[in-house]
């Protein structure tokens, strides 16, 4: 079900070597693996994944994403947002972006991914590079009201390939920590 996102302030995005306090080592473990969270995800779960979409749609792009995606204020771009689950409980919200004229350029149909992880395919296609990871204390004003908490974490990294730039943010759900620490080995 599609969520409005009321104003909230900008959270300010830092990568690892600025973040002060810093998360405890099992968080920053999650928070800063490069490797493919659908993949993680899918362990932790024992192939019990899952991908909810909840948007998909047209939008104005939030300003902190136009300066990710060094966009201009106000700049349309494609959203999607999604619940990556194991064993039906969401452990994950993700939100990915990426400017319309980038998407008409870069011949990649992220408007048909449906259920499918865009991870898997972000990680499958080595003509991507990631830009480093930068993390926040997500604001509770842009989750849905489902799963909305305060000082949930967020990690968000840009991808490009050619002309085309997605910004993926994550936010890790309390359901993810408790399947964590009911299965560390799984890991």
């Amino acid at each position: 079900m599609p969520h409005s996102m009321p104003p909230a302030p900008t959270p300010t995005w830092l990568a690892q070597s600025r973040l002060s306090p810093f998360p405890d080592a099992p968080v920053a473990h999650w928070l800063f693996d490069e490797g493919s969270l659908t993949r993680r995800l899918t362990r932790l779960s024992h192939n019990a994944f899952s991908v909810t979409p909840l948007v998909e749609e047209w939008q104005t792009l939030r300003s902190d994403e136009c300066a990710a995606l060094e966009l201009p204020e106000h700049s349309q771009g494609w959203v999607r947002e999604v619940y990556l689950r194991g064993h039906g409980q969401a452990w994950v919200f993700a939100r990915s972006v990426a400017a319309r004229s980038a998407l008409q350029e870069g011949g990649l149909n992220i408007d048909e991914l449906g259920s499918r992880s865009l991870g898997e395919l972000l990680f499958c296609d080595e003509a991507f590079s990631r830009r480093p990871i930068e993390v926040c204390r997500y604001p509770d004003e842009w989750l849905p009201t489902a799963v909305a908490g305060s000082g949930l974490w967020g990690r968000r990294s840009r991808f490009d390939r050619g002309p085309l730039s997605l910004l993926v943010a994550e936010v890790f759900l309390p359901g993810l920590w408790a399947a964590i620490h009911a299965e560390p080995e799984a890991c």
